[in-house]
């Protein structure tokens, strides 16, 4: 097998990438208030500012309060920037900077099981803080069903998809920097073209049709009815693209990953 294929080949999975899952969990509980308040603060004042305040001059947004709609949002925003942001920075310091994955790979693990780590890792923080934040919304009372306990399962599969396509970025970076370049052209449409503050039908139809090929789009289009009560209309289809994105994702930077540090 050349070098190239042996990069490219399907992945191998299996539960070894528990211990290293673990070791993550063991440094981040030592900071684990600093760590949540940074992941809350930027979310929760998205929605506490824009709700009370825009939604104090705002009508009803698609029959509920404008603080409700956003809610939602910020629950698929919230994990979508926690899975970026761990998959990316912490990944690539682990990777790069503390040479974290060279002592990992002297253990009976290969670059698979290391991989799948930082993607279930990134996943989990992820999901904790989209979890946060679905709590935030409750106690407010802007959740009106057990449904939105489905929003849970939600964020963790955001995150994994979130958590594959930082990956990517943090294989084929070479500096921190790189990682603005991911957050300006990719994180930052999102949070605006993805149904995260208005509805989607006030965007041009050009942005329409990009917004429904993005995956925050399908998160949100499953969270929001959830959290009011509903079951998503299309589910399976949302799913799909959301999944279809973290598998393509986790694919793709496994082999970028393994190319890299076979150079």
């Amino acid at each position: 097998m050349t070098p190239a294929a042996r990069h490219f080949s399907p992945p191998r999975l299996s539960l070894r990438f528990m211990p290293v899952w673990r070791r993550h969990f063991l440094v981040w509980r030592k900071l684990t208030i600093p760590s949540m308040l940074g992941n809350l603060a930027d979310p929760l004042l998205y929605m506490l500012g824009f709700g009370y305040g825009l939604g104090a001059l705002l009508p009803e947004m698609q029959g509920t309060s404008y603080i409700a709609f956003i809610a939602a949002g910020t629950v698929c925003s919230s994990t979508m920037m926690t899975a970026s942001f761990e998959s990316m920075y912490s990944s690539f310091s682990r990777m790069h900077v503390q040479r974290t994955w060279d002592a990992i790979l002297n253990t009976p693990l290969d670059l698979d099981d290391v991989v799948v780590a930082e993607a279930v890792w990134s996943a989990s923080k992820a999901t904790l803080s989209g979890v946060a934040v679905l709590l935030v919304a409750t106690l407010l009372g802007l959740t009106h069903s057990w449904l939105a306990l489905g929003v849970i399962p939600l964020a963790l599969l955001t995150g994994l998809t979130f958590a594959s396509l930082g990956l990517i970025m943090t294989a084929l970076s070479p500096s921190y920097d790189f990682f603005l370049y991911y957050f300006t052209l990719a994180v930052t449409p999102m949070m605006l073209l993805c149904g995260v503050f208005f509805p989607l039908e006030q965007l041009p139809p050009a942005l329409q049709t990009l917004a429904a090929a993005l995956p925050l789009t399908h998160a949100v289009a499953i969270a929001r009815p959830l959290m009011n009560g509903a079951v998503p209309s299309a589910l399976a289809s949302h799913l799909g693209v959301i999944g279809l994105y973290g598998a393509a994702g986790f694919y793709l930077a496994l082999a970028l990953t393994r190319r890299r540090l076979a150079q």
